[in-house]
């Protein structure tokens, strides 16, 4: 059974740290790009960060330059998120996303809730 599962959220003040983890099972996890995007209700999902099957190359959303930092551990199957310097407007569910660069494959996992606030 493919599934991602991730983890790691919670409520912080303004300026601390949350780190994120997303577990795969069921597939090859190191022939999988892997991405964290962020929606919260009603508005459109945002890109957050990616990274390429070996680690070698990561991208990221224009709002977390600077600030997440996205890794990923093969030999776990997870991926990690390192958030710094969390402001109110990161309060928001994050999801993981799975993609075959090759076969376009994907998959999602159910959310994780982080909360910033004073």
């Amino acid at each position: 059974q493919v599934q991602l599962v991730e983890s790691g959220g919670g409520l912080v003040q303004p300026g601390e740290s949350l780190r994120l983890s997303c577990t795969a099972s069921g597939f090859t996890f190191s022939n999988y790009a892997m991405s964290w995007y962020r929606q919260a209700p009603g508005k459109e999902r945002e890109f957050v960060a990616v990274v390429t099957r070996t680690g070698a190359y990561t991208n990221y959303g224009d709002s977390m330059k600077g600030r997440f930092t996205i890794s990923r551990d093969n030999a776990k199957s997870t991926v990690y998120l390192q958030m710094n310097s969390l402001e109110p407007e990161d309060t928001t569910v994050y999801y993981c996303e799975a993609t075959n660069p090759i076969t376009y494959a994907n998959c999602w996992g159910q959310g994780t809730q982080v909360a910033v606030t004073s």
